[in-house]
């Protein structure tokens, strides 16, 4: 090839490099997802955890703004000005400035400083709660994506079995075996599977993506990294420490109590210190004033605030109430569904491999003519029900582990510290 020749060619490549590399990318590529403890390792980057940790915040805000002195008030007056004859104007008025300091001497400011602590203390509560709350939405939806592409790989063998029973179906009809009807009847399941995988298919798709979205992954997911579904919870510990949901009402309760302190506080007077200095502008001399100034609470007691804030403080502890018995049931009814959904694990990976051998021998007598198309269908289906069910088993495992640690304030299936 010549160089003229040879020159075109090389320009219309670097001419197309040029253009691959000005193309906007197309979408990040489907990856596997990370595994669940990689995921709890980013929770604090979650939208739920930074809510929780940003109020939280902002309540010890407000406990340093609660501890500020109120601030000072300076005023400045003229007397004697704007009269007439000597007075004209203001060239012969008499100058005052004021400065005015409120004194909380009555426990103002240590109640309020108080309340706000407490309501500090509740947020900080309220903040681990949000954090085991997308702890436990991050096992959710990593354990039913998982669980739905289990149920995928399921549809796919079961439409396998069921095609390979058709194929021997259909030697038997030829061979006169079995009637046409057994043949019709296998077509007819082998459609039904078909539509049960492109049913599969779509819970797959839909819960890879729930699950991008709740880990907020940047990149789509089709493939889980590690299981869940097969990781054994820990066991309950008996801990009698009070259930995080406990431990919020009762600092929702004492908040309550202090702010009917705040409250009472506020129907005390507001006592004020005054300092003031006024100029005589005609004799050339100064002169200062000092003194104090008390609120009369004469009309306004409160005492609306102060029946609001006992009514607030009674729906608190009843609050507190309700909230220590039904954390009680709850926990002992999830301790109890854990052990039954291992229990329920166990016998249902029993029921698989007792399954798998029942289809095994099904399968060897029906070829032999031994065992006819109707039991085969049965024996392939209760295999089939028993794989699905051993998936229900460990979702219903993870659900219970889940519940367990909402209600004592921890990520799933980890230890309580």
């Amino acid at each position: 090839m010549s160089t003229s020749t040879r020159r075109p060619l090389h320009a219309a490549g670097l001419f197309v490099a040029v253009l691959l590399a000005l193309a906007p990318a197309g979408p990040a590529a489907a990856q596997a997802s990370p595994s669940y403890d990689d995921l709890l390792g980013r929770l604090d980057q979650l939208s739920g955890t930074i809510q929780g940790v940003a109020l939280s915040e902002a309540a010890d805000a407000r406990v340093q703004q609660a501890r500020a002195l109120k601030n000072p008030t300076v005023s400045y007056d003229l007397e004697n000005a704007q009269g007439t004859g000597a007075y004209r104007g203001t060239s012969n008025a008499d100058s005052i400035i004021t400065l005015s300091q409120p004194l909380e001497l009555f426990g103002q400011r240590g109640a309020r400083v108080r309340a706000a602590q407490s309501e500090a203390q509740a947020a900080g509560l309220r903040s681990e709660l949000s954090r085991s709350e997308v702890a436990a939405l991050l096992a959710t939806t990593y354990a039913q994506a998982e669980s739905a592409l289990r149920r995928y790989d399921l549809a796919n063998e079961a439409l396998q079995l069921i095609q390979e029973d058709a194929a021997a179906t259909s030697a038997m009809v030829q061979q006169g075996r079995e009637p046409q009807l057994r043949a019709v009847q296998a077509q007819s399941e082998v459609s039904n599977a078909k539509a049960a995988l492109d049913e599969a298919l779509a819970f797959r798709d839909a819960a890879l993506a729930r699950l991008a979205g709740a880990a907020q992954l940047d990149a789509s997911v089709d493939a889980i990294s590690e299981s869940l579904l097969d990781r054994a919870p820990p066991m309950p510990t008996g801990d009698a420490r009070a259930a995080l949901a406990v431990r919020i009402a009762e600092a929702e309760a004492a908040t309550a109590g202090r702010l009917v302190d705040v409250e009472r506080k506020r129907a005390l007077p507001d006592l004020s210190a005054t300092v003031a200095q006024t100029n005589f502008r005609q004799a050339g001399e100064r002169a200062y004033n000092i003194g104090v100034s008390l609120s009369i609470p004469l009309f306004d007691r409160n005492s609306g605030g102060i029946r609001a804030a006992y009514a607030e403080q009674r729906a608190a502890d009843a609050r507190l109430e309700q909230q220590k018995r039904e954390s009680e049931a709850n926990r002992v009814s999830a301790i109890a569904s854990l052990k039954a959904s291992n229990s329920r694990t166990r016998a249902a990976d029993e029921s698989v491999t007792a399954g798998e051998e029942a289809y095994r021998l099904a399968r060897i007598g029906f070829e032999a003519g031994r065992i006819s198309q109707l039991e085969l269908r049965s024996t392939r289906s209760t295999l089939i029900a028993a794989r699905a069910s051993a998936v229900d088993a460990r979702l219903a495992r993870v659900a219970a582990e889940i519940e367990l640690a909402r209600l004592e304030g921890r990520a799933p299936f980890l230890e309580q510290k």
